[in-house]
């Protein structure tokens, strides 16, 4: 190539490199402008934004979880004891939240403004003069749960029945069960998680007996009953509904002992520290020789009749019992609505329990260790599924030693007061706010009330606790409990029993059992049977 060539070809290679210069900074200007005037036209009409198929993750996943406001609108009360065949419920209109306000403003009034967190939170974000009338917010998700594809209560009763009388029959039962995509509580929202604790307190607020009272069960002699509604003993489920996303909430009450959750003595007392001791404990509050039992299950030292265990828990005129009803109720007038359960200790354990029987999201806050009960209950658990997977959630601090599973032994405080709380292992998921490190709390039995939980915990973290597995746990390990034996041959046996399970396939199984459990009514000063009945 001559001098000369080589000269025009680097004079053509420059003046294209020029030009392409030149289209490069038209095309930058031209995307800047493009881009201002988008800029300008949003800033000028911001409906367009909403319009926009590409909303942001957050913006996104906040419109989906966005829900209506949840109001009180029905309360059920459930006897126990000899009064369990009672079950009456009332409906909250106008003239009740107006009567029920008014008491409660003359009840906080009588207790004055240092005592009256006892009934609601001080905290002034949701400090309120009428709890029957607040809304709350929550937000929803949607999980994957396995579940029964059968979950009508008298089928699933009728399986409990059937695998407590005859465990081995029941386990061969091949129940089916299916993937759902399931509405439930947001559980990472902080304000979901306030609400539903706040749902709570709510069943703990005492309302008048007023307004007209529904039987749910079988009519009654009505001066037998007249008594009967907010006063006498009993279960307590309030009941919210949000009928713009067609969902509804059952908060069950906990607990209510001087000095131990909730809010005081009241007319639940007795009957809470019985259900207490029989859920909770290993055999019956078996303690000592001076606790006195409450069932007849314990045999000798360290050991218990596991079938007489599981009997006492089924009765009908035991919790579980009533808030299965209650839930059967509510589901009978709410059959196409998402039900989702909450309780605070006591009622927390249940509706944790009531939630793996049906399949129900549920979320507690400082429940004891219920997994043991759950089994004794033969409660259907999954398939080759870890429980942790399923939508149940339990909320607790490391400052509550009933929640922790460490408020047990004879000088604890739990058992100084009369209760005997020796269970540790939660099903589902566990959410520990680690206040002993993060706060300098120290261990304390009164750490378990719902208002403290409230006020000093769940609204002061920025972020809610994180929801995971329970570590291995295991309840009970120094006991032995047996199949009943009958220790006492001479005694009479009871009439024959038959329980009889209906499934959607075509099998039917049936089992008839002779029921040989014998009462026991005199021990010595071991607490070993001496007389029996």
């Amino acid at each position: 190539m001559t001098l000369r060539q080589h000269h025009i070809t680097h004079e053509t290679r420059k003046k294209r490199n020029t030009h392409y210069r030149i289209l490069r900074s038209c095309l930058l200007f031209g995307i800047f402008l493009v881009i201002l005037l988008l800029a300008l036209l949003l800033a000028t009409h911001p409906s367009i934004t909403s319009q926009l198929r590409f909303p942001s993750r957050e913006k996104q996943s906040a419109a989906s979880n966005s829900l209506g406001k949840f109001k009180l609108i029905q309360v059920h009360r459930h006897g126990v004891g000899e009064d369990y065949q009672w079950h009456k419920s009332i409906d909250v209109d106008d003239e009740f939240i107006f009567q029920a306000n008014k008491l409660y403003q003359e009840e906080v009034s009588a207790l004055g403004t240092s005592s009256a967190d006892e009934l609601w939170t001080s905290h002034e974000n949701y400090s309120t003069d009428s709890p029957f009338s607040y809304a709350f917010d929550l937000k929803g998700t949607t999980i994957n749960l396995k579940r029964m594809v059968d979950r009508d209560p008298e089928m699933v009763e009728s399986y409990l029945d059937f695998a407590m009388r005859s465990p081995r029959l029941a386990a061969k039962v091949e129940l089916e069960w299916q993937d759902e995509d399931v509405f439930a509580p947001d559980v990472t929202d902080k304000e979901t998680v306030i609400s539903l604790a706040l749902m709570s307190s709510n069943a703990y607020v005492a309302i008048p007996h007023t307004g007209n009272w529904r039987n749910v069960s079988a009519p009654w002699n009505g001066s037998e009953s007249q008594n009967f509604g907010w006063d006498g003993d009993g279960l307590r489920g309030h009941v919210f509904a949000n009928e713009k996303d067609n969902i509804v909430v059952i908060s069950i009450k906990g607990t209510s002992a001087q000095g131990i959750p909730g809010s005081g003595v009241d007319e639940t007392t007795v009957n809470d520290k019985i259900n207490d001791n029989l859920l909770f404990s290993c055999c019956c509050a078996r303690v000592s020789y001076l606790w006195t039992t409450v069932c007849d299950c314990y045999t000798k030292s360290y050991t218990c009749d596991e079938t007489c265990l599981e009997k006492e828990l089924r009765r009908k005129d035991r919790y579980f019992s009533a808030v299965t009803d209650i839930y059967r109720d509510v589901l009978e007038q709410y059959p196409t609505a998402n039900i989702w359960m909450t309780g605070h200790s006591l009622g927390g354990a249940l509706a944790s329990l009531i939630g793996r029987t049906f399949g129900l999201p549920a979320v507690s806050y400082e429940a004891p260790g219920e997994y043991l009960a759950a089994k004794r209950l033969h409660l259907p658990f999954p398939p080759g599924l870890p429980a942790y997977m399923e939508g149940v959630w339990h909320f607790g601090h490391t400052a509550d030693p009933i929640f922790m599973g460490t408020c047990n032994g004879a000088s604890s405080s739990c058992s100084l007061v009369g209760y005997a709380m020796e269970t540790s292992c939660h099903t589902g998921r566990v959410c520990v706010y680690d206040v002993v490190n993060d706060k300098g709390w120290r261990v304390n039995m009164l750490n378990h009330r719902i208002h403290t939980v409230i006020d000093k915990i769940l609204t002061d973290y920025d972020e809610v606790a994180s929801c995971i597995p329970p570590e291995p746990c295991v309840d009970c390990y120094n006991w032995k409990f047996t199949p009943d034996t009958n220790p006492d041959p001479s005694s009479s046996s009871k009439a024959t029993t038959s329980t009889t399970l209906t499934r959607t396939s075509p099998a039917t199984t049936t089992t008839t059992e002779t029921d040989t459990r014998t009462s026991c009514v005199g021990r010595n000063w071991l607490g070993i049977c001496t007389e029996y009945r």
